[in-house]
């Protein structure tokens, strides 16, 4: 302690040193308050916004599955004393570290107060049946609140997720350009006015401001929209959230829906055991996919098999054919992520490796979502052609999948492996952005994982580093240039 006091005042000329409290499993709750400008404050319950990555939260939800009675009367008078002494009015929110490793729910800690309203007031409103803009707007024309404090409830569950431009698949490196499609579950913006119109649609609201067409630029923050369900409770609206995220088609740039769906479907957010470092341990060496049970598997394969019959059978009506038309093949092998499936599509029926598939659904060949009934609960897939199959997009995972007529398919053994040329001496730009530092220049010896250039997109820094050793060979690029997605920065000798 001697030496830093001594660094210090050399460093700084002021030797104070600041030491603050370790957490031990931390989350990040936050208080919602609501005052008037005749010194009526309220909080509206609390917010728990652990699931962040970067600092950056991407789930948020309401109440806290970690917070008791106690804790919420406790920490939100607290708030609302808060508020008071510096005179506050308007909606705010005030955020809290809480370990978690305290199960008494005392040791919650100040750590600021937002002055404005939050991006994930949405499940606030829901619980709660609160217009907090309407209150804001109420307020600053000077009305009184017309609720109470006793007046405060929690009506089920809401969960809210950020919907982003970042591709989890690559590192969540932003992701920019056209919207070639954008179609939410549910139109932005609209409701069916339960919970005073604050909870979408049967349960489910979007908050965005995208559209078909748009762009997504470089200069701005990656969030695309706001996805938020509510149910009566917690495994309900997380439910909701999946099924709501396999019907969210974005197209035209990486989005994070099937990273989120994956979290939504996580044992460990289903248990509650959250903190803010979530995504790193259950990540660590990267997002792939969510973990696909057999049954989906079995429906995937029976579907690609169904369209892949529907893609026949409307190629076999094309006028102007030399011949007699043939009937469609039955017999598929369907292939997803390497496994090889029989499938038998029949009238009535379809089987999957010998077994009968409780399956029902309709496809018109050209469909981009794909909703079948299996056992009596709904899946859906959305659905992209690929030269010899489909990509196939459901429950928080892509699955590469090939479908061959069954006399076919053998003859793939002749076929010759194309391998892919070797680009790890290229330095590549993996995102459109801005080239803000150059580390190395020609002729420099560089090292594995060494930092090679920095490039903002999106408001962040994205640091390139070197995927092997070797010697700069020739720059292709200079600070302060515009470098577009695959740009060639560098190459290695």
């Amino acid at each position: 302690m001697l030496k830093l006091h001594d660094f210090c005042n050399r460093a700084f000329g002021d030797d104070r040193v600041f030491i603050e409290k370790f957490i031990l499993n931390p989350r990040h709750i936050e208080i919602q308050i609501l005052g008037d400008q005749h010194g009526n404050i309220l909080y509206l319950n609390e917010r728990e916004c652990s699931i962040q990555r970067r600092h950056q939260k991407v789930v948020e939800e309401a109440p806290s599955p970690f917070v008791t009675p106690a804790m919420r009367k406790a920490m939100g008078e607290q708030c609302v004393a808060l508020a008071k002494a510096v005179g506050y009015y308007s909606a705010g929110t005030v955020e809290l570290i809480v370990s978690g490793a305290d199960p008494t729910g005392e040791s919650f800690y100040f750590l600021e107060m937002n002055t404005r309203l939050q991006v994930e007031h949405p499940v606030t409103e829901a619980i709660t049946g609160i217009d907090l803009v309407e209150q804001m707007i109420r307020v600053a024309a000077g009305e009184k609140l017309e609720m109470t404090q006793d007046d405060i409830r929690i009506d089920g569950w809401a969960i809210e997720n950020r919907v982003y431009a970042e591709d989890p698949y690559r590192g969540f490196l932003p992701s920019t350009g056209r919207l070639t499609r954008y179609q939410p579950p549910v139109a932005g913006w609209t409701d069916d006015g339960a919970g005073n119109g604050r909870r979408g649609v049967d349960g489910v609201r979007v908050d965005d401001g995208v559209y078909d067409g748009g762009e997504v630029s470089i200069f701005y923050d990656p969030m695309i929209a706001k996805l938020i369900t509510w149910g009566e409770t917690r495994d309900a609206a997380a439910d909701l959230q999946v099924a709501a995220l396999d019907r969210f088609e974005i197209e035209g740039l990486g989005h994070n829906i099937d990273f989120l769906s994956a979290i939504m479907q996580h044992p460990r957010f289903r248990s509650g055991e959250l903190t803010t470092g979530f995504i790193a341990e259950e990540y660590p060496e990267g997002f792939h996919g969510a973990d696909t049970s057999e049954e989906v598997v079995r429906a995937l394969a029976a579907i690609a098999g169904f369209m892949a019959s529907a893609n026949a059978d409307r190629a076999r009506r094309v006028d102007g054919q030399l011949g007699d038309r043939l009937d469609p093949p039955a017999k598929w092998q369907v292939t997803v992520d390497g496994a090889e499936h029989r499938v038998k599509v029949g009238a009535k029926h379809i089987k999957v490796d010998g077994e009968k598939i409780d399956i029902a659904l309709e496809y018109t060949p050209g469909d981009r979502l794909v909703v079948a009934e299996i056992d009596d609960s709904e899946l859906a897939v959305k659905v992209a052609r690929t030269r010899t199959g489909w990509r196939m997009t459901t429950r928080g995972r892509i699955h590469e999948v090939r479908v061959l007529p069954a006399h076919v398919a053998p003859l793939t053994r002749h076929m010759i492996e194309k391998i892919p040329p070797d680009l790890s001496k290229f330095l590549i730009c993996p995102m459109p952005g801005l080239l803000v530092a150059l580390h190395v220049g020609e002729g420099d010896a560089v090292e594995l994982g060494q930092p090679l250039a920095t490039v903002e997109a999106m408001k962040m820094e994205n640091i390139l580093r070197a995927e092997k050793a070797g010697v700069v060979k020739s720059v292709n690029a200079a600070q302060g240039d515009s470098l577009a997605v695959d740009a060639v920065i560098l190459e290695l000798e």
